[in-house]
């Protein structure tokens, strides 16, 4: 007998819980140590808050102490950005530890997870203080505005954008978490698409006969 039960598509090449924690954690370390090591040659190399040329108008460098989240936004809140950094990182552990399976997804959270770290070391160990410490942005990108600022932003912040962007693409594709694939609608609007043109021949059909 037929089983006419819709099939789940199998997940390929499934990662076992030690190699998908290996590659989020590899890679966060990877990305925590180049944030924190292009930081430490901004505040060693360049002056502060004054514009170093770099691409003409397009890149500069542009030193700055930020309190506020990404590309200097919502500054003032810096307690608030500690909690919620903090917050996703441990969102992040906790689906590599239980859920990811998918070489995909570990590779996207592991660089999240290296830029949430990045920026979250400065909330917590630089001045003025403990949870309040503020980050240091050095890229500026002049013809990027948002709100009312300009653009200046770090390394850690480009990852967490771009990793975002990869995290909203990879739900709207509909792969899951351990690599399996939703099948949903479209197929279901195949079957409807080709069963229309025979439901109007057999119209036809009748009003002909």
């Amino acid at each position: 007998m037929a089983d006419h039960t819709p099939e789940r598509s199998a997940p390929r090449r499934s990662l076992n819980r030690a190699a998908a924690g290996a590659i989020v954690a590899i890679l966060a370390a990877l990305v925590l140590a180049a944030d924190q090591f292009a930081k430490y040659l901004a505040l060693t190399t360049l002056p502060f808050q004054q514009p170093v040329q770099v691409w003409g108008d397009a890149l500069q460098f542009y030193l700055t102490r930020n309190p506020g989240a990404a590309f200097s936004l919502l500054e003032g809140q810096t307690w608030i950005f500690t909690i919620v950094m903090t917050v996703a990182a441990v969102v992040i552990v906790v689906l590599t530890a239980t859920r990811v399976r998918a070489r995909v997804w570990a590779i996207v959270l592991g660089l999240l997870l290296g830029g949430i770290l990045g920026n979250l070391s400065d909330r917590l160990f630089r001045d003025p203080g403990f949870l309040v410490g503020h980050v240091v942005d050095f890229i500026n990108t002049p013809w990027m505005w948002l709100g009312m600022n300009p653009a200046i932003y770090n390394v850690a912040d480009m990852f967490i954008v771009t990793m975002m962007i990869g995290v909203a693409l990879l739900v709207l594709i509909g792969v899951r978490l351990d690599g399996s694939r939703e099948r949903g609608s479209a197929g279901e609007s195949t079957v409807t698409a080709s069963a229309a043109p025979g439901e109007d021949d057999t119209t036809t059909t009748t009003r002909e006969s």
